[in-house]
């Protein structure tokens, strides 16, 4: 195929006879009598191409230039017009355009203007496309890392769903990754320079999530001093995220329904419809078909929002994702929070791959982190990844929180029994990083650069905790090794 070609014009003979002209090239031609009608087509579908009049009823060429850009910057314009002033010319070009010629044109000219624009769209389609294949095979896809055959199916599944503008239910246990799935699919869809606005529908009372979602008036109820803008409006041209639908309550379920049909909504307490054009991503953990069937989540609501359903497994369903998501992120909070560089032990991989991980990837992302702070080599073994009586004891010693805040003794003036919460936990905690740094000092001989390297730190940061706490190597009786 060489091509997919939009001809807009608003006069029929200009739209017949190019379009004649390039289906005998090869390409696939559509055209619009107005840029009003190019846009849905834009919206509908992929074009490589775009060849338009500038002057046209209604919206004009350099106006519909300038939407196809914010919905598919990849689009190549060209612009045709009876008007042919170096000044319009030049505005055209700044817009964005691929080329310009005016009228009467020459077939042959605007035949080579179009072949030149078209094979560069395609190669650059092309080379994207490549480099995607590539982040693939490496296992990464729009912030995802994965290898399964289960995920690269998901993967898939959004390529070919994003440049659409249907529904799609997101389903997952807790933990998944919805939301980077979801943020995926708005990234490669033409409404990606638009906003992409999150929802989570549990986290707010009935009142409060019809709020969120279609905004007040004033004086819509207690609390509403003012107006307020709600979420559809805020996502108008791009992606609306209705993360955890399943907890929306089914009088909120009838208000949304109606906004997606009628692609038009009231605020809460006003009654000026307000038409939107945003397109709907849901998620859920819950089992939605049962919900429907108890007569818990409205049945027509659930056919509107899964026009097409992506299933993101568990990791337990896909362990040969497990490795290379524990390295990403192990190498992520290393950076994070500044350590020297750290492993996981074979035993504590072999351990990773196959514990469960019922929080899926946020748990495994959460299990990585805490090891990293927490372990005082530069290799993570299996209890200190997964917890346990032996990461326990290997730990310095730690006083407990009990012989703290309530001593066995009465507490006396400097005492911590009269202190407030905050107080006895800062005292709490600066006494355990005490306790921890003199313990990898005193495992060290007092050699400062491994006993920072035993906490997991740089010398640097390993001795100006030293200060902090008011810890030196003479004070412990030792003789300082450092070379």
């Amino acid at each position: 195929m060489k091509g997919r070609l939009l001809i807009v014009d608003d006069e029929r003979s200009i739209r017949f006879a190019l379009g004649g002209l390039f289906r005998k090239e090869g390409y696939e031609v559509e055209t619009a009598e107005s840029a009003e009608q190019a846009l849905e087509m834009v919206k509908a579908g992929l074009f490589h191409v775009i060849i338009t009049d500038l002057s046209m009823k209604g919206m004009n060429g350099l106006e519909l230039l300038r939407t196809v850009r914010e919905l598919d910057p990849a689009c190549a314009v060209l612009m045709i017009t009876a008007y042919g002033t170096q000044r319009i010319a030049v505005e055209a070009m700044k817009a964005g355009a691929e080329d310009y010629l005016p009228k009467p044109f020459d077939n042959d000219e605007l035949r080579i203007k179009v072949r030149n624009a078209m094979e560069k769209q395609l190669l650059r389609r092309a080379y994207n496309q490549l480099v995607e294949q590539v982040n693939l095979e490496s296992g990464r896809f729009a912030g995802m890392i994965a290898k399964s055959r289960a995920m690269m199916r998901v993967f898939e599944t959004i390529e070919k769903v994003a440049p659409t503008d249907v529904t799609v239910l997101i389903r997952g246990e807790s933990g998944t990754g919805k939301e980077l799935v979801a943020r995926a699919i708005h990234a490669r869809s033409p409404r990606a320079k638009r906003s992409f606005v999150a929802v989570n529908c549990a986290s707010f009372s009935r009142e409060l999530v019809e709020s969120e979602l279609f905004g007040h008036e004033k004086g819509a109820f207690t609390g509403a001093v003012a107006r307020r803008e709600g979420k559809f409006e805020a996502a108008d041209g791009g992606t609306l995220f209705l993360d955890e639908i399943g907890d929306m309550s089914l009088e909120t379920q009838a208000k949304l329904l109606r906004a997606i049909q009628e692609k038009r909504f009231e605020r809460v307490g006003g009654n000026q419809p307000l038409a939107v054009d945003v397109r709907i991503i849901a998620a859920t953990n819950q089992d939605l078909e049962a919900m429907a069937a108890s007569g818990r989540f409205r049945e027509d609501l659930y056919y509107r929002i899964k026009v097409v359903e992506v299933r993101i497994p568990p990791l337990r369903e896909r362990p040969e994702d497990i490795a290379p998501l524990a390295m990403y992120f192990l190498e992520e909070a290393c950076k994070s929070f500044g350590t020297v560089h750290k492993t996981l032990s074979p035993e504590a991989m072999r351990a990773c791959v196959e514990h469960p991980w019922r929080g899926n990837v946020r748990s495994l992302k959460a299990a990585i982190e805490q090891a990293v702070i927490l372990s005082a080599a530069t290799e993570i073994t299996a209890d200190e990844l997964l917890g346990g009586e032996a990461a326990a004891s290997r730990a310095p010693a730690m006083p407990r929180p009990e012989a703290i805040v309530q001593p066995a003794a009465p507490a006396s003036a400097d005492g911590v029994g009269e202190l407030k919460f905050r107080e006895a936990k800062e005292k709490f905690v600066a006494q355990w990083e005490r306790d921890f740094i003199v313990g990898a000092l005193r495992a060290s001989g007092g050699n400062i650069s491994r006993a920072a390297e035993r906490a997991g730190m740089y010398r640097q940061s390993f001795q100006q905790k030293m200060r902090e706490l008011g810890v030196s190597v003479a004070e412990l009786g030792l003789k300082s090794e450092d070379e």
